[in-house]
């Protein structure tokens, strides 16, 4: 991982292939979904490559599909925000970008309630509604492990799916840094790495003008997919949570942490009349 960090000439990893899809697909897919203005220009002749949609993704032959996910224990968090500070460091998330936040619920009537606190990061729904909107295909649904993702090198900024988040868990980077960035210190040479792109932080490139959001930390993941949370690959919030507040894990396996808390403890999870069925749990 050094290494790959420490080769700033190297091109980033693809987040994924690239399909055929025709110039009618596009055409049709941006018209029900309003981007009239890319619909003509796409119908005047410009180029069909970077706006190319994308099928969804298909499971890699052998490859166990997992389902990740979060259950979080409303009696644990104590609002200590080390969630916050962890997953900034990790990802090097820039001012006005934070993959996960602290919620409050102040005191109830009685003097003695206790407020409530719960940590939010995104609910990677297993039926996103940021997905469909985007115009260009740049987020969607890993099939292999349920995580939804951006692709940098696709977003246009458009920001269709912070408005279809329901859950307002995504953030546009608008390219603002921290000083110790600015004054191009030794910490603006470290690359973050996110997507395992190990992308050092410059004007006008991307991530900058994109959409951004949580992605479970999956640069931490092994060659097969899987984490290992003795060794330290695990999501930085779930990492340092104080209160031991955070759990994370397959959802689709048994015998895992999550799925026995589930069985165990009663859950719920926000918004759930919509249909989109987060995989981010909360006990009570």
């Amino acid at each position: 991982m050094q290494q790959q960090a420490s080769a700033g000439a190297a091109a980033p990893e693809p987040v994924h292939e690239l399909p055929e899809v025709s110039r009618r697909d596009i055409v049709q897919r941006l018209l029900k979904l309003g981007a009239v203005s890319l619909a003509a220009a796409l119908g005047s002749g410009a180029s069909l490559q970077p706006l190319l949609a994308r099928a969804e993704e298909v499971n890699p032959r052998g490859k166990k599909k997992r389902r990740y996910g979060m259950v979080i224990d409303t009696r644990r968090c104590v609002g200590c925000d080390a969630c916050v500070a962890a997953c900034k460091a990790e990802n090097k998330t820039p001012p006005g970008v934070s993959y996960t936040i602290v919620l409050e619920q102040g005191l109830g009537e009685r003097p003695d309630d206790r407020p409530l606190f719960m940590t939010k990061p995104c609910f990677h729904c297993e039926h996103p509604p940021c997905v469909p909107v985007c115009p260009v295909g740049a987020t969607f649904k890993r099939s292999q492990d349920g995580i939804v993702v951006v692709d940098y090198d696709r977003c246009i900024g458009c920001r269709y799916c912070i408005v279809a988040c329901p859950y307002q868990a995504r953030y546009s980077d608008f390219g603002d840094n921290y000083p110790a960035v600015e004054e191009h210190t030794p910490w603006a040479s470290v690359p973050s790495p996110e997507y395992r792109q190990f992308r050092t932080r410059k004007e006008g490139k991307s991530p900058e003008g994109n959409v951004r959001k949580c992605t479970f930390c999956l640069h931490l993941q092994d060659e097969n997919g899987e984490y290992d949370r003795a060794s330290g690959r695990w999501p930085a919030c779930a990492k340092t949570c104080t209160g031991k507040a955070i759990h994370f894990g397959d959802l689709n396996d048994p015998t895992s942490e999550v799925s026995l808390l589930l069985k165990e403890r009663q859950a719920i999870r926000l918004k759930e009349e919509l249909g989109t069925e987060p995989n981010v749990y909360y006990l009570l």
